[in-house]
């Protein structure tokens, strides 16, 4: 039996949840990892094949590799010897492009290895596993990327609390676009803390803007009104370029899209380049928006979540 855990993306609040104010990250279900285990000969132990990555990790050769934290919390939590099998993985999700990869692929494998030995745990069991693998890729991750995979629905954060995932009654279609840019979160994040520092008022007031977008976007989410969403996304992108991390090529790729028709468009994550979300009207529109992308030359992925699932 196959299981899969769904990537993430920043919807509204990036940078300003750093001295704050709340964000909003919701699943990318379109975009997924996927684990499947196979037994093995008496005395193989656990291997976990990372396929798109062509390793292969035990518990005892690799013991503060991610996936071998989470494996150990897994078998910690049931209370069961490591066994003899082959835990494979593959990922849809692109790696150190902020869409939560490594939280996906770890929350994958505990699902697949948790079935294996005959159990299911709860998704706040998954969260709190792969927020502990995530410490080995992050160091001091915010909690928000486990949570948001492992419950698969919106979360709402504020930094020192813990995420609480909330739902949308809507279905809500979105496209993210590549710009083939990469840039440096360090970098991003310390040039706004430095321009922040040397205009306080002026930046705390964009960080309050950006903040409440992010508390009228959940009601409206949470209402289902996503041409509103879209319009506080369109604010939000530009309260992003006020405070220095946008990019021409995200200004472009947001033209792009709401000229094809979608409802609204933002940078996600730390800007500088990287993707810019679209929110589009339906699966048509979904459609629309991204042959638009692709006709100009870029890469877009299709995903949604909300409506039930």
């Amino acid at each position: 039996m196959e299981f899969t855990a769904p990537g993430k993306v920043i919807l509204f609040g990036e940078h300003a949840v750093v001295y704050g104010h709340p964000a909003i990250a919701v699943p990318l279900s379109g975009l997924r990892a996927r684990a499947w285990t196979e037994p093995t000969r008496d005395g193989a132990g656990l291997v976990i094949h990372a396929r798109d990555l062509g390793q292969r990790l035990t518990l005892d050769g690799d013991p503060e590799h991610q996936f071998s934290v989470a494996a150990q919390a897994v078998l910690a939590r049931v209370g069961a010897p490591e066994p003899n099998a082959t835990v494979n993985l593959e990922s849809a999700i692109p790696s150190a492009a902020g869409m939560g990869s490594s939280a996906a692929t770890s929350t994958a494998v505990c699902r697949a290895l948790a079935a294996h030995l005959g159990t299911k745990m709860s998704a706040t069991d998954v969260s709190n596993i792969v927020f502990q693998a995530e410490r080995v890729v992050h160091g001091t991750p915010s909690g928000i990327d486990n949570t948001v995979v492992a419950h698969e629905e919106p979360v709402w954060f504020t930094s020192g609390e813990p995420p609480r995932p909330f739902r949308s009654p809507d279905r809500c279609f979105l496209v993210l676009g590549d710009t083939g840019i990469t840039a440096s979160t360090g970098e991003l994040v310390a040039g706004v803390r430095k321009r922040r520092n040397a205009e306080p008022r002026l930046y705390d007031g964009y960080f309050a803007e950006i903040g409440a977008r992010v508390s009228d976007a959940r009601k409206a989410l949470e209402a289902g009104e996503l041409k509103r969403v879209g319009k506080l996304m369109d604010t939000n992108h530009e309260l992003l370029n006020n405070i220095g991390v946008g990019h021409p090529k995200l200004d472009e790729l947001a033209a792009i899209v709401r000229d094809a028709g979608a409802l609204g468009a933002k940078l996600t994550g730390k800007g500088g380049g990287g993707n810019i979300v679209a929110l589009a009207a339906g699966v048509d529109s979904q459609t629309a928006v991204t042959q638009a992308l692709t006709e100009a030359g870029y890469t877009a992925y299709e995903t949604a979540f909300g409506g039930g699932t």
